[in-house]
């Protein structure tokens, strides 16, 4: 948590957020909940991805568009895969602060407080630009406002019309590298044309022009968390009027810490990060906290390990998860445990090791008879060079080209939809594999 050396900037700062309009309502965060217990049941597959840490500096209409255009393409393959709904959640208008390892950084020999993200404080590595300062709050309220207007027209207004969604997705397999992902790219075409052939268009059934976007981010600013907090006036319970879904981090999720005090007091899905050192009874003790009612839909326990070592941490958590009986739905964060630095100096993730633990991940779940609800991203829309790999074949060597990120490296636009192609595959073989049970 930042130190904030300015008392009276902060109560004014956090005075002035708690009059302003909620960024989201209730009624939306219940819809999403809903989503999300049909998710846990395998009734509908989360895609949750987006920025790792959203900046000031490089908002734009286009950056919107672009990474909402790329995640409505993975969700239409996605759910041709799944074969049930894709429930779209963005991290955006949101995801500003930044956990840090370390409370500072040493550069050339001199130590400044780490950067934290840009509602804290400024990337630049100066004294003054490392001072964290509460106004930038109100930026972040404001930029995630405009977000969230500019999210919402496109959703309704006709730009995510599933034919024209998957004429972009066409322009990515007509390249040779990804001529494997034709053939499911054309299946996807016949459907649609058969669609169209029995009278399903846009122009007469809304439903293949709009869809329901959510948002999401880590709830770490506990300060900004707090000034927009709400009571739902249908039901009388708070509601975290930042984002639809928020999460606790892996640094954060002490049992007793404040940020699980402060989730398990709204009413919004929550998402619990879970590491290599989350134990059995860590995990059991926060779904007691999180989860008490064990309501469906409230609870999203987003793995991340690392790949090659899943099958070292999963089974037990998901041991302790049938022991207590409880309703979660299980996401695979595989980002964040694959993060090395190249041999040019920068983080970087290389795009097999996160479609390894991808698999390990179903894989997994397969051979313990439950239920791989969704997959959690870091990426953009923007062709970025930040992951290695990729039929783009990212190179150590490309990652100096265009390394945008403020914070952790993103897959880009084509790693994003290539990932989806694949993860549609585990979803198919999942779905051929409980065909024969039932069979």
């Amino acid at each position: 948590m930042p130190d904030y050396t300015d008392q009276a900037a902060l109560n004014a700062v956090e005075a002035q957020l708690s009059k302003y309009p909620p960024l989201v309502f209730a009624g939306e965060a219940r819809s999403l909940k809903k989503q999300l217990a049909a998710a846990s049941r395998g009734e509908a597959f989360l895609l949750q991805g987006g920025d790792c840490a959203e900046s000031f500096d490089q908002f734009s209409a286009d950056g919107i568009r672009d990474t909402f255009k790329v995640m409505l393409q993975m969700a239409m393959v996605l759910t041709y895969g799944a074969k049930v709904p894709v429930i779209k959640v963005g991290r955006m208008a949101g995801q500003f602060a930044k956990p840090r390892s370390a409370p500072t950084e040493v550069k050339d020999g001199v130590e400044l407080p780490s950067y934290r993200g840009d509602i804290i404080n400024e990337l630049d590595f100066t004294p003054e630009a490392r001072i964290p300062n509460p106004g930038k709050m109100l930026q972040a309220y404001t930029q995630a406002a405009a977000t969230l207007n500019l999210l919402r027209a496109f959703s309704k207004g006709g730009f995510a019309d599933i034919h024209q969604v998957h004429a972009w997705t066409l322009g990515f397999v007509e390249s040779d590298a990804a001529g494997e992902y034709r053939e499911l790219a054309n299946r996807i075409a016949d459907t649609l044309d058969f669609m169209k052939a029995a009278g399903l268009t846009a122009e007469n059934n809304a439903d293949l022009a709009t869809v329901d976007f959510y948002t999401s981010h880590e709830a770490l600013l506990l300060e900004y968390e707090e000034a927009l907090t709400r009571v739902d006036s249908l039901t009388g319970q708070h509601i975290a009027g930042s984002g639809h879904f928020i999460w606790i981090g892996d640094r954060t999720r002490q049992p007793d810490g404040a940020h699980v005090e402060f989730c398990q007091g709204v009413s919004n899905p929550i998402g619990l990060k879970c590491g290599p050192t989350t134990t059995a009874d860590d995990l059991k003790v926060l779904m007691s906290k999180l989860n008490p009612e064990n309501e469906a839909g409230r609870l999203t326990l987003i793995a991340r390990f690392g790949a090659g070592t899943v099958g070292d941490h999963l089974p037990r958590l998901v041991k302790a998860v049938q022991e207590e009986g409880a309703n979660v739905v299980w996401s695979c964060d595989a980002m964040h445990g694959n993060t090395i630095k190249s041999a040019s100096g920068f983080k970087t993730r290389p795009f097999e090791s996160v479609l390894r633990e991808v698999q390990e991940f179903f894989a997994i779940h397969r051979a313990e008879g439950t239920v791989p609800g969704g997959v959690h991203f870091e990426m953009t829309g923007a062709d970025v060079t930040e992951c290695t790999g990729g039929v783009r074949a990212v190179t150590d060597e490309d990652l100096s080209a265009r390394y945008h990120t403020a914070c952790d490296p993103r897959l880009n636009a084509s790693q994003s939809l290539e990932l989806a192609f694949l993860v549609a595959e585990e979803l198919a073989a999942d779905g051929r594999t409980k065909a024969r049970m039932v069979g």
